[in-house]
Order: C-alpha cells, then structure tokens, then sequence
C-alpha cells in the first residue's frame, strides 16, 4: 500500500446522523480528524458525503424522508448549506480548507462536461483543498440522478484515477448472510470477483439512506473495473484508516482492482455516459467481441431497440439480454434497424456516405 496516494472516501447518511436527529458532529470531527492524519501521510482524499436531505429534514421539521422529487429537492436545498457549514467547521480545526462540489448525472453524460468535472477536481487538490462531493439533488431530474451514492463515490474515484475508495457504512463489511437476521453469519475479508458475491447482499439500507449492500457491491464493481481497490469497512471504526496506508487494514471487506482496467475514454462510456438505444446481437457476434476483441458489425445484430443518432452511446446485449458492451454508433437506430443482418457490402451500398463497416468500431467499444 506504499503506492496509496490520492483516496475517495465515502460517507452515508446514516452514518453520518445523530439519533436525536441532524447531524452527528462527533463523527465528522473523527472523519475531519482522519482525512488530516491521511494527508499528513501524503494521501490526497476526496470525501463524497450524503446527508443534505437529513439535515434539510431537521430543518423543515419533517420526521420522515419525503418520498416526491420535489419534497427531496426543497430538503436537500436547506440541507446542503448546513452541511457544508459543519464540514468546514471541523475541517479548519485540523487546518484543512473544504470546497462544496455538487455533481448531477448530466455533469458526467457528456465527454467535455466530463472532462470539466476532471479538471476542476484536479485542480481543488492541487491546491490543497479537500473535495467534498455530493448529488446535486436540488435540481436533478429523476431520470438523471445517480441513485445513490455509492454509484457516485465509484464514479468519482474514476475521474480523479484514485488509488482507492473506501466505503463507510453501517455493517464491518459484506457477511455470508445478513448479520442483522442470522448471528452465524461471518465476514468475508476478500472479494475476488463482486458478481459471485452479489447474492449475499439483502435490504435496501436505512431510512434516511438511498442504498443498501447492493448499491455497494456495484460500486466495488464499477470501482474495480477502473483498476481501483475497494475497502467497506464500519464508519464507526473511521478513525482505523489512517493505517491502511501501511498496510494494516481494519476490520472490513477487501475489493481488489480488476485485472483488466478500463481507462480514459473506455471509463466514461461504460458508466457515465447515457446510452440512447439498444441493440441485440447473436452468439457469433458476441464471440466475436468478447474472445476476438472484434469491432461490432451489423450483420450480428438481429434487434434494435431505441431511436438514436450516429454516434451516440447505445448498449449492447446477447441473446438472453444480458449487457455486455457499450460504445458509439455509426449509424442511428433507424438506419441499424434497416442494416440488421446485412453483410458489409450492402451496407456500404445502402449507406453511400458511411466511412467503414463497422456499427461500433472497437475503438469506441467497452466490453463489460
């Protein structure tokens, strides 16, 4: 772990709130505490932190987490201010300066805007100023909203190439069973593979949060396909990760990296890019792309679902409809529909001002 150097931490809701309500200040002044031990190490660290909701609830008086976007959105517009004001607060005890950075699902669909986010990252550690990142959940869209987020923190972790992302929560790690129903349950120390391990993750978490172990375990997911180890591990044990520096883990659940990381542009198509179409291909085709690392041609295809502009991001799927690419389209989803099974000639003919045979050259293809 000598090579640890810049860090994403996340942090829940529920972790981060008190029983009587609001806030828990004894907990962000043990992660404000914590951050500062890991920088004086050498560590950059970029925290993603819930928790605006909660805070805007206590506000507004409300004892239950609305359920409309619009209640969640006047929630989150109390509660971001008076989240960023108790960071700050403990931050400046341990000299740390922190910068507010709301993201929403439309920051990163887009390759430039993408890029924008990158920099501006890139930039707030350059200058010694720890990130803290949140969903822009004031004004997202439904249909553009990260979830929860877990799937964020894993997002995030890819934009600024961390070395890895630890997420605290509410359990010591990812169990055999569900510790809360089965006392015989028992830690798994190391995931090799997050698809095996799936099955083992029950609940949808707390009230105030948006994600249980699932939405976890994809994170993992995503962040080990980036090349990035994951570490869950007790937010009440938060203090302990200054000694994953060298080495000495706590208690908790190990995610390696992926042996094969996505990079770069292959990143962004993957997970944060919106795909605007399917299309579904035959046995063949996915040989083709997963065992010979071919480039997608129309003659596989045999649906299409979704009316998309040429090169725009669609989704790629086999025959029992599981996703197993994404990339960029030659063609809109009306002319594939037209160039379904057709050979390469005949597209060519069809199509007189398309450059090559390809529907998604490999180079705009990420394979899951």
């Amino acid at each position: 772990m000598s090579s640890l150097k810049r860090a994403v931490i996340k942090i829940g809701s529920h972790s981060l709130s008190s029983a009587q309500g609001g806030l828990n200040g004894v907990v962000i002044d043990r992660l404000a505490w914590s951050i500062a031990a890991l920088r004086e190490r050498g560590i950059e660290c970029i925290l993603v932190s819930s928790g605006a909701v909660a805070a805007g609830m206590v506000k507004l008086g409300l004892k239950k987490k609305p359920k409309d976007i619009a209640g969640k959105q006047a929630a989150a517009a109390v509660g971001q201010g008076i989240l960023i004001e108790k960071y700050s607060y403990f931050f400046e005890k341990y000299n740390l300066t922190c910068a507010q950075v709301l993201l929403s699902r439309i920051d990163l669909v887009e390759s430039a805007h993408y890029r924008n986010a990158q920099n501006t990252l890139e930039r707030l550690l350059k200058y010694g100023i720890v990130p803290i990142v949140n969903e822009n959940d004031t004004v997202v869209f439904e249909e553009l909203c990260f979830g929860d987020n877990d799937k964020l923190s894993a997002l995030v972790a890819g934009i600024v190439d961390a070395d890895m992302l630890i997420l605290l929560t509410d359990v010591d790690g990812l169990f055999t069973a569900n510790p809360a129903k089965n006392q015989d349950a028992k830690l798994i120390p190391l995931v090799e593979d997050v698809t095996s391990v799936k099955a083992l993750a029950e609940g949808v978490g707390s009230e105030l949060g948006t994600g249980g172990m699932i939405t976890k375990l994809k994170a993992a997911e995503i962040a080990s396909r980036f090349g990035i180890s994951t570490f869950l591990m007790n937010a009440s044990r938060l203090q302990e990760i200054i000694n994953i520096s060298e080495g000495d883990y706590p208690l908790g659940t190990l995610f390696p990296p992926h042996e094969h990381k996505l990079t770069g542009k292959k990143r962004w198509m993957a997970y944060a890019a919106l795909s605007m179409g399917t299309v579904m291909i035959d046995e063949g085709a996915e040989r083709a792309l997963i065992q010979n690392r071919k480039s997608l041609l129309a003659s596989g295809v045999i649906k299409v679902e979704g009316d998309w502009d040429r090169k725009d991001i669609i989704r790629i799927v086999n025959v029992k409809g599981d996703e197993i690419a994404r990339g960029v389209a030659e063609l809109s989803g009306t002319e594939t529909e037209q160039a379904k099974g057709l050979h390469s000639d005949e597209i060519l003919a069809l199509f007189k001002d398309l450059k090559a045979e390809e529907l998604v050259h490999r180079d705009n293809m990420t394979v899951l």
